[in-house]
């Protein structure tokens, strides 16, 4: 008896866990959902006495309408250059400064550890002043080092690999060094390949951040060619506040690439999370 009552509770508690996620997946899908058949109808269905989920006939041509009504060609390019400069930038400032961190013995390397968490404790917000003066004195505002520059330092990115290198064993890096591997190739021919869950992980979450960044963006560009999806958006809303299937358009087609490239490495992302570490 007691056997089957710790087994109905395990079931119980299953069915509790997967009916609240089901409920958390459909309170964060129906705002998604909303946006994509607004995308497709016509202006007088959005505004109908009754809430009407689907469009009576889609209408495609919101998403021609809204492409050539702003320039999103260039915000897409601008977007996609900056999101994938940032990460390759950030992978390789990353992976050299968690290698050092966690392989390598110097004075005042817990210190310099230390620090660098240090600064995940300080508001992003705070450093927007200081960051803008110091862009304007250099002259790069409203230019693409304005906005990869200052999104290359991750303290995150530098922790999460710096626990993923401490979990692969030391004497594979004494017996490369014995062959006659340097550091860098240690770094380059083993940590690398095996840290592939991790590196993923924080590329996928600097590629979506950077990507949905809205504030920087805005502060650092000043002329229509620099502008990035999100800026863009939001400028086209306030040129064309009343026209709600064009602006939905606009924001279903600067969603499917995150999700497309979600789905594709999720699996990576969560490997990544996973073997950290951070399980405790």
């Amino acid at each position: 008896m007691r056997k089957n009552s710790v087994a109905v509770r395990k079931v119980v508690g299953k069915l509790v866990t997967h009916l609240i996620l089901m409920i958390g997946l459909v309170i964060m899908i129906i705002p998604f959902l909303w946006m994509v058949t607004t995308s497709l109808k016509e202006i007088w269905e959005v505004f109908t006495p009754q809430m009407q989920w689907l469009p009576e006939t889609p209408i495609w041509q919101n998403y021609v309408d809204a492409w050539n009504y702003a320039p999103f060609g260039r915000y897409y390019l601008n977007t996609a250059f900056v999101s994938i400069s940032v990460v390759v930038l950030q992978l390789t400032i990353c992976s050299l400064a968690a290698f050092a961190l966690s392989r390598l013995e110097f004075p005042g390397r817990d210190i310099i550890f230390y620090g660098i968490l240090g600064t995940m404790m300080l508001p992003g917000t705070i450093m927007l002043v200081p960051s803008y003066l110091v862009l304007h004195w250099l002259g790069w505002i409203d230019t693409y080092w304005a906005l990869i520059i200052p999104a290359v330092f991750n303290a995150f990115g530098i922790f999460l690999l710096r626990q993923f290198f401490m979990t692969i064993p030391k004497d594979l890096d004494d017996a490369a060094i014995i062959d006659g591997c340097s550091r860098f190739g240690v770094l380059w021919r083993m940590i690398i390949p095996l840290s592939k869950p991790a590196l993923a992980a924080i590329g996928l979450m600097t590629f979506m951040g950077q990507w949905n960044s809205f504030m920087w963006p805005l502060i650092v560009t000043n002329s229509e060619n620099m502008r990035t999806i999100t800026v863009g958006i939001s400028m086209f809303k306030d040129q064309f506040s009343n026209m709600w299937t064009l602006m939905m358009a606009a924001s279903t087609t600067a969603t499917i690439p995150l999700l497309i490239l979600f789905f594709f490495s999720q699996r990576f992302f969560i490997e990544g999370i996973t073997l950290t570490g951070m399980k405790g």
